[in-house]
């Protein structure tokens, strides 16, 4: 980025509603404005406009989130994107920092009574220094944003760019595997104007315990005709909402309207969730420099093309991307390359690993009676992964050498073998409580005994029919347990060896089950239970992980 002048000036009136921000932060050539912009109800939501130097008029990108766009590294990535010719937006939602109106979480972003996402892009595109063609750009919140815009069908949208993002915050965010996450979202009020109104959101959620109207109404996935638009799409393996960035691919490329149907591009890699961290080094994970992604670059291209008709290499560039991960550090390992394909996921044959009695993984059905192992979970007490976000690519022995924590592991392997797409639970569980959540982890474990996680999926038990009901446990009964634990690309290599962990509990990256059966609630209740659970794998109940094998590992 040029560095011209140091912006340090003072808040100056530059048109109805803006202001040019006052601090020594060194955009170069670009002016940095803020601007309330008009909603359809009268509100307006806080946004600052990053504009390149010259006459204009310029294509326009934004973003939409509830997180702060005043930090530093932010405003920079907005205006080093603003320096390739375009205008850039960054805007809050309602009801956070400085824009107006109820904090109703993305509700109103969507398809109904209130669309601040169409707003907001109809306001921009008429503006006398826009060409009338706007793009966005996001991850995580930010795409979400997205998906809900899209589905509005504003006029001058032309294309959308996306980095790990979701479509069901039913499935995806607020709830994980129909777990809920009070203490994650009560932090929410930090981003509110009013934090009475994120109180007031919680306890809204709490009234809908099961997947109903209230929450097909921020439902993406219903709506993949309404999606009109091409979408280069951004997702990474290590990472939950990777089930959001694929599925909203295969949506708006097969079932979207008719310029979104053959337009989506898919790209995956091997990286933690964000947007400015797509690099080789991936927790304590060192790839080849080719896991690398160059974001702003590629982001520049794809708007370029779409929003000023230039020839480059989003044009005609292979539909999918992903990135087969294999054992680091290890000379002549396979793996650690991009594959292209024409679609996604390619096919596979699904394979079992069944977990045995002493603690083995084997691809050998069970012929015991009555083989099981138990293990305690207690909310009170709960095993412990640290922190709020999905520790992957790093050494989960930590977790799994804890008290109640099972691990299945197969002998060493010996020839590679290569798992690329979904891989499925399905386990065969009794508890001595009505409702408790079980935890399934794949890890690649080196010869060293490092085991490196791969993917991780809670599931309440409370919904293995589904989410729209709930069908409690009889204490004792044997009940199957089956859910998609995640998605990846992994060559594990000869040598090694693959790991499946099963445990209940794993706070405060997993908030505890409470185990009564009861109402879940806000705040956590005073009558938890301590429960025993049981994994069964024998004949009758083969509890196993179906895995997604390729014939032939490359």
């Amino acid at each position: 980025m040029n560095r011209l002048f140091s912006g340090l000036v003072l808040f100056v009136t530059c048109s109805a509603g803006a202001s040019v921000v006052a601090d020594e932060t060194d955009f170069g050539t670009v002016t940095e404005q803020h601007q309330m912009i008009p909603m359809r109800d009268g509100k307006h939501l806080s946004a600052y406009l990053y504009t390149p130097i010259g006459a204009g008029p310029w294509p326009v990108v934004f973003e939409q989130r509830y997180a702060s766009l005043r930090g530093k590294a932010t405003r920079l990535f907005a205006a080093e994107m603003a320096e390739s010719g375009f205008v850039v937006a960054l805007v809050n939602f309602r009801g956070t920092h400085l824009s107006q109106g109820k904090w109703v979480g993305y509700r109103a972003l969507q398809w109904g009574e209130l669309q601040d996402g169409y707003d907001t892009c109809e306001w921009l595109a008429r503006q006398i220094w826009s060409t009338g063609k706007v793009g966005t750009f996001g991850s995580s919140q930010g795409g979400y944003a997205q998906n809900y815009l899209a589905v509005t069908q504003p006029p001058h949208l032309v294309c959308q760019y996306m980095i790990d993002t979701g479509l069901s915050l039913f499935q995806e965010g607020y709830r994980i595997g129909g777990g809920t996450r009070p203490e994650r979202f009560k932090g929410m009020d930090g981003v509110c104007a009013n934090p009475q109104d994120n109180r007031d959101l919680l306890a809204e959620w709490f009234a809908h315990p099961h997947y109903d109207d209230y929450w097909k109404a921020e439902d993406c996935t219903l709506h993949f005709d309404r999606m009109n638009v091409p979408c280069f799409t951004i997702g990474s393996w290590y990472d939950f909402m990777n089930q959001g960035s694929i599925a909203s691919f295969i949506g708006r490329q097969h079932q979207g309207g008719k310029h979104s149907r053959g337009t989506q591009q898919l790209l995956i890699g091997p990286w933690l969730h964000g947007r400015t961290n797509k690099s080789s080094r991936v927790g304590d994970m060192t790839f080849p420099d080719n896991a690398t992604w160059p974001v702003m670059e590629h982001m520049v291209q794809w708007f370029n093309h779409h929003l000023k008709a230039q020839p480059n290499e989003a044009d005609g560039a292979d539909t999918v991307r992903y990135y087969v991960m294999g054992a680091v550090g290890e000379a002549g390992a396979p793996g650690n390359v991009w594959r292209s394909a024409q679609n996604f996921p390619p096919k596979s044959t699904g394979t079992s690993l069944f977990l045995q009695a002493n603690g083995g993984l084997s691809g050998q059905p069970l012929n015991s009676a009555k083989k099981s192992t138990s293990y305690v979970s207690d909310p009170y007490a709960p095993m412990q992964i640290p922190g709020r976000s999905f520790p992957g690519a790093r050494d989960a022995r930590a977790f799994e050498t804890q008290a109640e924590v099972l691990t299945f592991t197969t002998e060493p392997l010996t020839k590679p073998v290569e798992w690329t797409g979904r891989v499925h639970a399905e386990l065969f569980v009794s508890s001595t409580a009505r409702d408790t959540d079980v935890i399934v982890r794949i890890s690649d474990v080196y010869p060293d005994g490092r085991s490196i996680l791969i993917v991780d999926y809670p599931w309440r038990a409370r919904y293995r029919d589904g989410f729209d009901h709930e069908v409690l446990m009889n204490p004792g009964t044997v009940h199957k347990i089956a859910f998609p634990i995640g998605w990846m690309s992994q060559i594990f290599n000869a040598g090694h060896r693959i790991r499946v962990t099963v445990a209940s509990t794993g706070a405060p990256l997993y908030e505890p089950n409470p185990q009564t059966g009861k109402p879940l609630t806000l705040e956590f209740p005073d009558d938890a239970v301590k429960a025993t659970n049981t994994i069964h794998h024998n004949a009758k109940h083969a509890s196993r992980i179906i895995a997604p094998v390729m014939t032939q590992a490359n």
